[in-house]
């Protein structure tokens, strides 16, 4: 018998909810007991996944300008994990939207993404300014997650203080039913010790793993759990010192599991299987940031052959190549807009993207005569391709 088949992760409770029987569930807190049964193949998998994450880190450190391929980088997981909670944004869609630009496109679904974005770069500001990853940071990320949008009116920063559930109409119906609100700061507070290492230090990949599950099975606010469980996992390699950019983002491959990554969250409760979540986590780890380096060589690639196109354009290169600067950082951008912030006039502003769009670097994307919005196209494509919804 696996130690899986022998552990208990919580215990199912029953209340009336609403004139009916409802079964809840209350987690034990972490670390699971027994211990994780990981055998030599689950340690090498974990020593990959180390490796993996420790060469995206690496490359942080040879990007020119990491803040470059991070602003695009962020606002691609910001799309990626609004879509599996049902938003129809595309990375494109948000980047119009910041640009002021995004008529036709769901405000509130876009809203709802650069929400994504604000409460991400809080959270990091405030751990780099030595702040703790605590439940009052927690409560101040969710807080700027649901500032504007759908999730406005589900009492922003605040843990609920009513019975929610997840899928179906009703708790009596419902695919989950999480812990009841008066046991709610009970199930936190132990979750913010084991994030603290108490009772005991757990490897960092290891515990962005079982925290991750255990904050979804709390489900401790009314709106927003799944963006906020997610992020954590980029919270706690940033805190522990894994990652020293935010590089590392799982949405994409729970986006293309869904279906496995629900299963497996529910096989944690119902069977205490963290050995089958932690492989799955650690594979998402290992593929996630290979991909997320290739991704970052193919990008710093792609500016530098731009780069060597560009200043052999002749008298216009030099304000070229303020522009094409501006777009590694804004890839999609209006005249107005550069002017301003590169402190060019309008019209050399317009030579120049001319002149990047005869060599193919820049088009035309908004379809307006008035007001029009130019973007770097092989970036975007670089980087978004799969963030179509």
């Amino acid at each position: 018998m696996t130690s899986s088949q022998q552990r208990n992760t919580g215990k199912f409770m029953t209340r009336r909810i609403g004139g009916e029987e409802v079964r809840l569930y209350v987690p034990r807190p972490l670390p699971p007991e027994p211990a994780l049964a990981l055998g030599s193949d689950d340690i090498d998998r974990l020593e990959r996944a180390n490796r993996a994450l420790g060469r995206l880190d690496g490359l942080s450190q040879l990007l020119p300008d990491p803040d470059l391929f991070l602003y695009v980088y962020v606002r691609k997981e910001a799309v990626l994990s609004s879509q599996i909670e049902g938003t129809q944004s595309s990375l494109s869609d948000l980047l119009l939207f910041e640009n002021d630009s995004a008529p036709g496109v769901p405000l509130d679904d876009v809203q709802e993404v650069s929400r994504y974005v604000a409460a991400m770069n809080h959270g990091l500001e405030r751990l780099r300014g030595d702040f703790p990853l605590s439940l009052r940071l927690i409560r101040e990320i969710h807080e700027k997650l649901l500032a504007k949008g759908r999730g406005a009116g589900k009492e922003p920063g605040q843990f609920r203080r009513s019975q929610n559930w997840i899928g179906g109409s009703r708790p009596g119906n419902a695919f989950f039913v999480p812990p009841p609100p008066e046991m709610l700061l009970d199930c936190l507070g132990r979750l913010e010790k084991f994030i603290h290492d108490d009772p005991v230090k757990t490897p960092t990949l290891l515990k962005a793993a079982l925290v991750h599950v255990q904050f979804e099975t709390i489900h401790p606010f009314l709106d927003g759990n799944g963006r906020l469980g997610r992020l954590l996992i980029t919270l706690i390699l940033c805190n522990e010192g894994a990652l020293r950019q935010p590089l590392l983002y799982l949405s994409l491959y729970f986006k293309q599991n869904r279906a496995r990554y629900y299963e497996l969250l529910q096989q944690v409760r119902t069977t205490g299987d963290w050995e089958s979540w932690i492989r799955f986590f650690l594979e998402g780890v290992e593929q996630t940031a290979g991909q997320a380096v290739d991704l970052a060589t193919k990008v710093r690639e792609l500016f530098a052959r731009d780069r060597a196109r560009i200043a052999k354009l002749g008298r216009v290169a030099g304000s070229a190549l303020r522009v094409h600067e501006l777009l590694q950082n804004h890839p999609l951008i209006s005249v107005p807009k550069a002017s301003k912030l590169l402190t060019l006039t309008p019209p050399t502003v317009r030579a120049s993207l001319s002149a990047l769009g005869e060599v193919g670097i820049v088009n035309e994307v908004s379809g307006r005569r008035r007001d029009r919005v130019f973007g770097y196209r092989r970036y975007l494509d670089l980087i978004g391709s799969d963030t179509n919804a």
